[in-house]
């Protein structure tokens, strides 16, 4: 039957959340309906509210989340109420053509090129005073109770502390793939991270795993360069305390440039410095950060033709449902920490605060 419960909405673009009680409907053939028990906010649902990433409202956001199965819909076989589970914004349906390619991950069935904001019949799970409200990255994790297609839920240790790796669900996974998974980063070599936020900082567990000899921080905000050395990061940068462009900075410290560079941040102007901020024949750049909607970028097209490589990662290049429980297990192992990555706790009631610390660096 239909649950109600309490769900922070995006009624309109630059506008609070609103906690409504809304109407979650049960889950039709081959969906799930999860109770989520913890979720993360991340600048890509921030991206959403001041339209750089353009959604149809009235919403629910929200897809860094852990849970578990409150009921399951016809035809899955996949879990069974009581499973923890993380619920997948790129699903994987096992058919397309990247599901069936080692090479890719961003599975045809995901919704961030041209969302629609419904489930695959067309339809949404959600109502609040009678409005039908579109569903976020086919997951929807700011609410007690979503309804996911069961290509986007992936199974966890039951075991597993379901407020920490909630993070492996977007945050982590992303920057720590970004690095291990996208660039394949190697033993001894040098990489700059550009943006520490929680992704940036799982760049720099990913670069210390991988075994980097140096890895080398980049932000604006220097509060961030503590936590950042904790987890790894050997140099910490202020492109503020610098005349010269932060690329040149970078070329200087390291004699040619760096071996990986990761733009963490979604702004084009980092995206090409960490491009020029690379070795200008074999260097590697990722672009981790959204880009925002209708911004181009120029640059110099020599940069590439010496030899560089630009690359974009998607969810840390992992085939989602494949990555996630082993994600999950090698956290359970101790192979990479999360605590770190987590700063506040929040109700759900007070999640416009949670954006605001977002918003301010904290």
């Amino acid at each position: 039957q239909v649950i109600k419960c309490k769900a922070a909405v995006m009624w309109e673009a630059n506008k609070p959340f609103s906690i409504e009680e809304v109407e979650v409907a049960p889950p039709k053939e081959h969906e799930v309906r999860i109770k989520i028990v913890a979720t993360g906010i991340c600048r890509s649902d921030d991206h959403v509210i001041t339209g750089a990433l353009v959604m149809p409202f009235p919403i629910i956001l929200g897809h860094e989340a852990a849970g578990v199965v409150e009921s399951v819909g016809q035809g899955v076989t996949l879990v069974k109420p009581g499973d923890k589970v993380i619920p997948l914004f790129i699903p994987q349906c096992g058919e397309c053509s990247s599901c069936l390619s080692t090479k890719g991950n961003l599975c045809h069935k995901n919704d961030i090129g041209a969302p629609t904001g419904l489930m695959a019949d067309g339809t949404s799970r959600f109502t609040c005073k009678g409005k039908v409200i579109h569903h976020f990255l086919g997951t929807s994790t700011f609410t007690q109770y979503t309804v996911v297609h069961e290509s986007a839920v992936a199974k966890i240790d039951s075991a597993a502390p379901l407020e920490k790796v909630c993070l492996i669900g977007c945050g982590f996974s992303t920057g720590y793939g970004a690095a291990v998974q996208t660039a394949k980063v190697d033993p001894g070599s040098t990489c700059a991270v550009f943006g520490l936020g929680g992704v940036g900082l799982s760049v720099v567990i990913g670069c210390k795993a991988a075994g980097a000899s140096r890895i080398i921080a980049v932000d604006i905000n220097s509060d961030k360069f503590a936590t950042a050395k904790e987890l790894g990061a050997t140099d910490c940068v202020n492109p503020k305390d610098f005349k010269k462009p932060i690329h040149e900075v970078l070329v200087e410290m390291t004699g040619q440039g760096v071996d990986y560079s990761f733009e963490v941040i979604g702004h084009t102007e980092t995206m090409t410095a960490a491009l020029a901020s690379c070795q200008y024949n074999y260097g590697v750049s990722v672009i981790v950060g959204v880009p925002p909607a209708a911004h181009k970028i120029t640059f110099d097209p020599m940069l590439l033709f010496t030899g560089r490589s630009w690359k974009g990662s998607v969810f840390g290049g992992w085939k989602s449902n494949d990555a996630v429980p082993k994600l999950v297990a090698d956290y359970m192992n101790k192979k990479f920490v999360l605590d770190p990555l987590i700063t506040h706790t929040l109700p759900l009631t007070k999640i416009n605060e949670g954006f605001d610390l977002l918003r301010t660096g904290k």
